[in-house]
Parts: structure tokens; sequence; C-alpha cells
């Protein structure tokens, strides 16, 4: 059976980073848990991260990359530096997950593959709805003045109205 889960989706707008995720978890064709919570702050409020696939995989990945966000206390650096052990790294090397980290300034998505991908339009989003979530976040980001919170979360709940894998109980994290 396979276990589907989470949509994730980060904006960037106006200074600010918000990092929305929906709490769906399925296991093959039933829903079996409805509030997981997969984006949080980490590195004392200074870093928003979200993962989608394997809750031990995703919370392993965010340990990791804090230990790497406090080891440089550079974003980018932190991100460039677990994506090579995930890439590397035999035990890493496995998990299935990917991750969405970002502050005010910088937004990145991380596999396993080694991608360290900086979207060019500040906006990014992983996980069985990724793709409509980002395609609605884009629209309103075009085209409407709303913030990055309520484009995160309006996004999530677009993604949840056609992804049968996404459901409307939404986190949203803010930064600053």
């Amino acid at each position: 059976m396979k276990v589907r889960s989470t949509t994730i989706l980060a904006v960037r707008r106006d200074g600010k980073l918000a990092i929305a995720g929906d709490g769906q978890v399925t296991l093959d064709k039933t829903i079996v848990k409805h509030g997981a919570r997969k984006v949080r702050k980490i590195s004392s409020g200074k870093v928003l991260a979200g993962f989608a696939g394997s809750a031990a995989d995703g919370i392993t990945l965010l340990e990791k990359f804090e230990s790497k966000f406090a080891e440089f206390k550079d974003l980018t650096r932190a991100a460039v530096e677990l994506a090579k052990d995930w890439r590397q790294d035999r035990a890493l090397r496995r998990l299935e997950a990917l991750m969405i980290v970002g502050n005010p300034e910088h937004l990145f998505v991380l596999s396993g593959s080694g991608d360290v991908i900086e979207p060019d339009q500040g906006v990014a989003a992983i996980g069985s709805g990724g793709p409509y979530a980002q395609a609605a976040a884009t629209a309103m980001l075009h085209n409407t003045t709303l913030a990055a919170d309520e484009i995160a979360r309006k996004g999530l709940e677009i993604a949840a109205e056609i992804c049968i894998y996404t459901n409307t109980d939404i986190i949203v994290e803010t930064l600053p």
C-alpha cells in the first residue's frame, strides 16, 4: 500500500515568507489522519521548514538541516551542505521526503538527489497537491495584492478542491 501525505506551499512576498501545509495522510484509499503537522519554525524561529513524505524521514531531515544551520549560520550554505550529505550518506539516501526551507530572503526546495532549487518567483510547493497549490499561488501572486500568508492558505484551499490527497486542515507559519 502506498502512503500519500501532505501538500506544502511556500510563498515569499514583500519581505515575508509563509509556508502552509495541510494535514492529510492517506494509506492506499483511506484517510488515516487529518491533522498531521509538517510545517515548523526551526532554528529559534529564524527558518521555516516543511516536508512531504514519510514523517520519520522528514523529521530526521529537519533535525539534520537544523544542525547544519547551527553550524554554518547561513540558510544557503546549510541547504547545500544538507543536500550533499543527503545524496552521499548511505542512511540519508534512503530517506523518502522532500523539504522546503526558507526565510524572508531565500526559499529552497531540497531533495535526496542533491537538488537545491531556489524558485525564481518566490513560490514553491511539494507533495501530492503541490502542482495545484503552486499554480494557484503563482496566479494570486501575479494578480492580487494578497499577503504571503493569505496566498499560501488560499493556494492550499484550492489544491484541496482538486487533489484527493490534500485537505483543508491547514497550518500556516510566517516569518518575520
